[in-house]
């Protein structure tokens, strides 16, 4: 039984409504801030190399790539290697809309910890960096002991 059941979860879905609500005013959907985060991340990433990491087909694909570039977010560059293909960066309007999203981010949980007293949010705090250093283990691990774990629960359904 899960004792936390899913509560971060929540909490980060309810930030997440607020903060694409926030970011929509900007001109920019949820989707699309993905596939600008993706390319971000991976400067000089193919557009197919987007679609692998968001799981995109080519058509959705190239009209989101095709908006953001209109919209100043993105900009293509061949590819000195191989003429045929197209590079994705992100531009400066792209680098301030992240600092927008972690802004608001930040804001939102600002205010929903004020309903905690001083030490209250250090216990959180603590508590939430131990859980958080876990999961980043565990993700650069491969997942493999969630993955035993998954599959040891599902085999007790």
């Amino acid at each position: 039984m899960d004792p936390t059941k899913r509560q971060i979860t929540k909490i980060a879905r309810e930030v997440s409504k607020f903060t694409v609500r926030t970011l929509k005013c900007e001109g920019v959907g949820g989707a699309e801030y993905d596939f600008i985060h993706v390319v971000r991340k991976n400067p000089g990433i193919t557009q197919a190399g987007v679609r692998e990491i968001l799981g995109l087909d080519k058509g959705a694909a190239a009209r989101r790539c095709a908006n953001l570039e209109a919209k100043g977010y993105l900009t293509r560059q061949p590819d000195a290697r191989d003429g045929r293909r197209q590079l994705l960066y992100a531009t400066e309007q792209a680098e301030a809309l992240k600092h927008s999203k972690e802004w608001v981010e930040t804001l939102a949980y600002e205010w929903l910890a004020q309903a905690l007293s001083a030490q209250e949010q250090a216990e959180l705090a603590r508590l939430l960096e131990r859980v958080y250093q876990r999961s980043k283990e565990e993700s650069k691990a491969g997942f493999i002991h969630l993955s035993q774990y998954l599959a040891q629960k599902g085999g007790e359904q």
